[in-house]
């Protein structure tokens, strides 16, 4: 996941009932003066995003691995095998 100009401290993950929401926010203040201390410009921005993924109820946290390293975050979610669904075989009575 590409986060440009977002610092690693910004950047939350939480994983609940089967969801890993990943979250950013950034506040900047681009403030520039004089040489009285006069503010010539005065510039804020402020932003957030998220993003939730389903990654199934098997999945713990622990079992998660998050590395952030020149504005990409990583994340290894480890994968769970599924558990093949055992077929029933329902019969219909027929009268007569």
């Amino acid at each position: 996941m590409n986060m440009p100009g977002v610092r690693k401290e910004d950047v939350k993950a939480e994983l609940k009932d089967g969801y890993l929401t990943i979250g950013a926010s950034v506040n900047k203040n681009n403030d520039q003066k004089d040489q009285e201390g006069r503010y010539i410009r005065r510039e804020r921005y402020s932003g957030s995003c998220s993003r939730s993924f389903y990654v199934g109820e098997d999945v713990k946290q622990e079992d998660i691995k998050a590395r952030f390293e020149d504005g990409t975050l990583k994340l290894a979610v480890p994968k769970k095998e599924a558990k093949p669904a055992v077929e029933e075989k329902k019969y219909i009575s027929i009268e007569g």
